[in-house]
């Protein structure tokens, strides 16, 4: 035992001489050619020249290797990245370093975004800037980065990102919501000003068609509550739109306080998803015995349903009734619908255990916390062992 645990020891001394090995050899190369990062300021582009298909710029494979890179996995991500003539990846790599991010998140960025190295330091600088009058620290923007580089990296154009932030602002989102556009939906900020301006305009005009009284607001907050609206197309939301209007014969009004409620999560689902999910609920429904107005009453109250693809929303609404929970219950109490079969199962089974009366006390356990259930279940467990 003794002499497996000195191997074991030993292993993991070696382990640790080779990570501060890594670290000074990142460290001195940084060092080392960070004159050679002048030269690189205006780094390769779209249009910079690239070369020969089947040949790899080897310079800037050894450079990937030192600072950690993942080749292969930046190979397969963008492979003509590593095709181009000049490129930036020692300065992006300094630059992150200043920025507080560790060795290993910047061979993690570059590796799942080899599109990285080829922005200038310049570049650099003005979009860090940009992000920094939208968060707090730079310790939350390599953050983000580390999670999602393509949310940072993805786009060149930083006249785009500084318009639309602009542009947002003037709308009414705070920097909570920006912050989400930024994370969760991107492309926003590399779409043109133009582009946005048309979504924001046509939510505007759908809100007067429906006879709202101030369209402003409406638009703001939609894309509030989906920050993914911007992102789709106008013709894809207006055919949703419409969609959800024919088929549950809803009025201007109802329409109007479904799309300024919970409604606007189901806007950016594609038209066919939108198409088929409605049509399984009307089958499952008149299956069950109900009329169109009470999925109608359904949609309203809880729109997320739509959200659920046929063959999970029927397995989960045979396991609520084999459980013994009533459809009249669940459209009283649709969030429960939120949960997976499995958690709804266990759940079942638990509150049948201690003989839990759904007719006498209702469904509002199930879609209690964990800790309550825990605490409510044990509760009921007391009670009937006494």
């Amino acid at each position: 035992m003794e002499k497996m645990a000195s191997v074991s020891g030993i292993r993991t001394l070696i382990r640790i001489h080779h990570s501060l090995v890594l670290q000074k050899s990142f460290r001195r190369s940084l060092l080392q050619l960070a004159s050679t990062c002048i030269t690189w300021r205006h780094c390769s582009g779209s249009n910079d020249p690239l070369l020969p298909s089947d040949t790899e710029n080897k310079s800037l494979l050894e450079n990937l290797y030192v600072l950690g890179v993942d080749v292969k996995m930046a190979r397969q991500r963008q492979p003509g990245v590593l095709r181009k003539s000049f490129t930036n990846e020692m300065c992006l790599a300094q630059f992150l370093q200043e920025k507080g991010a560790s060795c290993k998140v910047i061979a993690s960025i570059v590796s799942r975004y080899p599109r990285a190295i080829t922005r200038s330091l310049d570049h650099l600088e003005e979009r860090w800037q940009l992000w920094r009058n939208v968060f707090n620290t730079d310790a939350e923007i390599v953050s983000i980065l580390d999670r999602s580089p393509e949310s940072f990296f993805r786009s060149s154009d930083n006249e785009d990102l500084k318009k639309n932030i602009a542009f947002l602002i003037s709308l009414g989102l705070n920097s909570k919501d920006l912050r989400r556009l930024l994370t969760t939906a991107p492309r926003t900020f590399s779409n043109t000003l133009e582009l946005n301006k048309q979504m924001v305009e046509f939510l505007e005009d759908i809100c007067l068609e429906l006879g709202g009284k101030n369209p402003e607001q409406f638009a703001t907050s939609i894309i509030s509550k989906n920050v993914y609206l911007l992102i789709k197309s106008t013709k894809r939301i207006g055919t949703n739109i419409n969609n959800l209007k024919t088929s549950l014969m809803l009025s201007d009004a109802e329409l109007l306080a479904l799309l300024q409620g919970k409604g606007a999560d189901i806007l950016v689902l594609s038209n066919d998803c939108l198409k088929r999910n409605i049509h399984s609920l009307e089958e499952k429904m008149s299956l069950l015995g109900f009329k169109e107005s009470d999925m109608k009453k359904l949609v309203l109250n809880y729109p997320n349903i739509l959200y659920i693809g046929a063959a999970t929303l029927n397995s989960k609404l045979d396991c609520l009734l084999k459980g013994g929970i009533t459809i009249k219950q669940i459209l009283e109490k649709p969030k429960v619908l939120d949960y997976s079969i499995q958690n709804i199962t266990e759940r079942l089974k638990e509150l049948q255990r201690v003989g839990y009366d759904f007719e006498k006390n209702g469904i509002n356990i199930l879609d209690s916390s964990k800790k309550r259930f825990v605490a409510k279940i044990e509760k009921l467990s007391g009670v009937s062992e006494e």
